[in-house]
């Protein structure tokens, strides 16, 4: 049998992916590839104090093949020669090695190197490669206490994005993940709302949404949704791990977004850094942070304020946000960190358009009196404990906080909100609040240990949270103009309590069968109740009270194949459910009953892919998926004993969604020039296919129930496409960018005409270019300048039926912006 290369397997791979399915080649390689006797050195990086460290560089001496620890100091060289070798050893902060070794075929050849810290070197270290990264990172085999080994990853440096940051424009900060669907209708920079795999992106309340790996859902089994929404230009980097994630994170469809803050400056004891932006619609934000450490104790504070106009009339947004984070080491292997978030915004809301209206002026508005306004706040205080240095706990006490407040004249796009020509006032609007309370107490424990000469990890814990959503709706409010939540009648249309208690346990064992394969399994089980108890003026005391139990077990397993330090193959499988939530048992008339065996969302995602990067020009991530989604929530026409009809919300729906993911970056030329400067142009696509459909599912039409089995999903389109080119040139770094979303129906009726009042019908493709550019002066200034949709193409993304209004929602046209920062 001939030696295959590991470059050989990777463009065997590449070549077949298309023509074949993918699981019989990722079968048909692992088992040639056991074949083969191969040379590999595995180890360890520790400092004095036993700890592992990450990032370190390990390059064979004459030779390009190198690798970098993980967070805890491993590492991994594999197809190497059985001559004498030198490995090239550094890290910023630490004296450089070369170590002579000699490697030999089918044994266990494992290094263990103590690197001494270089004390001079520290105060004189400035990172700036980061900061033009233009490609996407993947998360380490063990992160923090997590381990994403096996599962579809993403990490995106914002330092490295050229995107307008401050108004969280999404198609541009997820521009290279595959996928990501953007919602867009809360005005420019108030929330971000996405989905990958076809599933909802109000909120992006399908994943679980984290900030430092805090969870910031509203309410998991309530209103998942993400009303927290912290300034863009505090965060460093963006950790997306998709659907088979739920066994650690969460049980979510999606997976989890941890949005992570920038850390302190720990070589001052006082640093202050200010990102200020203005543009088109007179948005004008500012942001400013400190940061620094004195002693033991590390801190850091941003307080943020955004103002724009609106792209459209009466659209008018005012934004703030505010975190403060104080982290004190008792000593190497004990420390406890406290944080405090907050973020609130009032959005005025200009209303839905019919089709007419859209083709008229896409601008206008119809509506003056409309408000949103959440005001959230997320606490948290983490004890980090390193039992020893294989062996590391965490306990995590957080919790989500605050209001979602509207006052809405809410009516469909085709009826004004006029005078009244015989009082000479308005209609009353309707005042809806929410009220949260979420608290999550988490336990979770991470130990390293040996199993046959290799290092494995186990992972597991609990997970307690009690959370109360106070819901009151339909109140009466004033007939004025301005934000006002104020009452003219004190009792409430609805006034609810959907209260959860819920404990889950969580393990997951990473286990190295050789030192380029990895198996983890795993498994979690939630128990736990959500009652909902209140008041319907219009509705039955005895009909309402409503409970649903959370009680089932979720399996899943993924695996991984490193082809080499810099590419791997990976599959994953694992169950999900999404509990039922507050909208979805709230009968909107007395004509509408709730099922009392409601049954929670379940199914599975199921994914393989291959990612790497191939002689540092070429980078991507290739992958399919299958997703199962039953016990979708609908409606159903039916008639009790006596002959009268009714509609019966309950679970009518499955789902199974299908699709391709591609990433691909190619940088035809690398100059490095005189003097450190460099340039740079890399291409990039980031495209993906669904194929979205109902397994079976009924929808009611006239009081008629019509199936809908076969019809394509509501809200997913087929093919989402973002394509880029970049450049970098010394301090200068470019960005143009091609966005391109087909087709999608806004119903499961898959209706195509529009209905009257814009509810229904087909949200036709949109194609957007927006670009970008960074201009870093000096150590301690950044421009940035940008144009969005610079073509000013008019579009819209969905049609809602719910908040903020059924029809048509215009996105931003054409727009400029300006932002200019300053660290010192």
């Amino acid at each position: 049998m001939n030696y295959i290369s590991s470059t050989n397997i990777k463009y065997y791979i590449l070549l077949n992916i298309v023509k074949n399915s993918f699981l019989p080649i990722l079968i048909i390689l692992l088992i040639q590839t056991a074949a083969f006797s191969q040379i590999s050195i595995s180890g360890r990086i520790i400092g004095h104090n036993g700890t592992g460290i990450e990032g370190v560089h390990i390059r064979i001496e004459e030779s390009k093949k190198g690798t970098v620890t993980n967070n805890e100091g491993f590492f991994t060289l594999e197809n190497l020669s059985s001559k004498d070798e030198t490995l090239h050893i550094s890290s910023i902060g630490y004296y450089s090695q070369q170590i002579k070794i000699k490697a030999f075929a089918d044994q266990k050849n494992y290094l263990t190197i103590t690197l001494s810290e270089d004390v001079r070197s520290l105060d004189e270290v400035v990172i700036e490669e980061k900061k033009n990264s233009i490609q996407v990172e993947r998360l380490p085999d063990v992160h923090d206490m997590y381990m994403p080994a096996g599962k579809k990853n993403e990490v995106i440096q914002l330092g490295g994005v050229n995107a307008n940051i401050s108004e969280k424009t999404g198609r541009q900060i997820f521009a290279k993940i595959p996928g990501v669907f953007v919602y867009d209708m809360d005005g420019s920079g108030n929330q971000i709302n996405i989905s990958t795999r076809g599933l909802d992106p109000h909120r992006s309340w399908e994943y679980n949404i984290r900030q430092n790996g805090i969870i910031t859902n509203s309410d998991m089994y309530g209103y998942p949704a993400s009303h927290y929404s912290p300034a863009m230009e505090s965060i460093e980097r963006i950790e997306l791990v998709r659907g088979s994630a739920s066994l650690q994170y969460g049980a979510q469809f999606g997976g989890m977004i941890n949005y992570v803050t920038k850390q302190p400056d720990t070589t001052k004891a006082f640093s202050f850094e200010t990102i200020n932006t203005g543009g088109s619609f007179g948005l004008f934000s500012s942001y400013n942070a400190i940061s620094g450490k004195i002693g033991k104790l590390t801190y850091s504070a941003y307080y943020q304020k955004r103002h724009s106009d609106g792209y459209r009339k009466n659209s008018k947004s005012d934004a703030q946000s505010q975190f403060a984070s104080l982290t004190y080491e008792f000593s190497k292997s004990f420390k406890i960190k406290a944080e405090l978030g907050r973020s609130s915004y009032v959005y005025q809301i200009p209303g839905p358009l019919t089709d007419a209206m859209f083709e008229q002026d896409s601008r206008q508005a119809t509506r003056s009196r409309n408000y949103f306004n959440p005001d959230i706040y997320i606490p948290s205080i983490i004890i980090d404990w390193k039992i020893s240095p294989s062996t590391k706990l965490r306990l995590t006490n957080s919790g989500v906080y605050g209001n979602r407040n509207s006052v809405m004249f809410d009516a469909f796009a085709n009826v004004p909100d006029t005078i009244d020509p015989v009082t000479n006032q308005y209609k009353p609007r309707q005042v809806d609040v929410d009220n949260f309370k979420s608290f999550t107490s988490e336990l979770r424990l991470v130990h390293q240990y040996k199993v046959g000469g290799m290092n494995s990890f186990v992972s597991g814990g609990v997970q307690l949270m009690k959370n109360n959503l106070r819901r009151r709706q339909l109140g009466k409010g004033t007939t004025g103009s301005d934000f006002d939540l104020t009452l003219t009648n004190p009792v409430w249309g609805r006034d609810l309590h959907m209260k959860t208690t819920n404990i889950a346990f969580f393990v997951e064992n990473l286990l190295y069968i050789t030192p380029k394969l990895t198996i983890s399994p795993g498994f979690r089980v939630e128990g736990g109740t959500t009652d909902m108890t209140g008041t319907i003026t219009y509705y039955q005391p005895e009909a309402l009270p409503n409970s649903i139990k959370h009680e089932f077990p979720l399996f899943g397993i993924s695996s991984q194949y490193k082809l080499d330090a810099d590419s791997k193959i990976y599959a994953g499988f694992s169950q999900a459910y999404r509990p039922v939530v507050f909208k979805d048992i709230i009968p909107g008339s007395v004509l509408e009953q709730v099922d009392k065996s409601l049954k929670d969302a379940k199914g599975y995602n199921l994914e393989a892919g291959i990612n790497g990067n191939i002689r540092q020009v070429f980078s991507y991530d290739i992958s399919v998926f299958q997703m199962l989604y039953k016990n979708r929530m609908g409606t159903l026409a039916l008639s009790d004993d006596q002959g009268k009809a009714y509609i019966l919300r309950t679970n009518t729906g499955n789902t199974m969604t299908k699709g391709m993911e591609v990433y691909a970056e190619y940088k035809p030329f690398i100059i490095n020039g005189q003097q450190g400067v460099k340039t740079e142009f890399s291409i990039f696509t980031s495209t993906s296919y669904f194929d979205a459909h109902y397994l079976k599912g009924h929808s009611v039409v006239n009081n008629e129930n019509t199936d809908v089995k076969g019809n394509k999903l509501e809200g997913v389109p087929t093919w989402i496409s973002r394509n880029g080119l970049q450049f970098t040139h010394n301090k200068l770094f470019a960005t143009i960018q091609y966005s391109y979303v087909s087709t999608l129906f806004s119903d499961a009726l898959n209706t195509v005409e529009p209905s009257v009042n814009g509810a229904r019908g087909k949200v036709p493709s949109y194609g957007i270019w927006d670009f970008n550019g960074t201009m870093r002066i000096a150590k301690s200034y950044t421009l940035k300048f940008g144009i969005n949709n610079f073509l000013d193409k008019k579009y819209y993304t969905k049609r809602p039926t719910m908040y903020p209004g059924a029809g048509i929602w215009t996105s931003d046209g054409r727009s400029f912006i300006v932002s200019f920062g300053i660290k010192i």
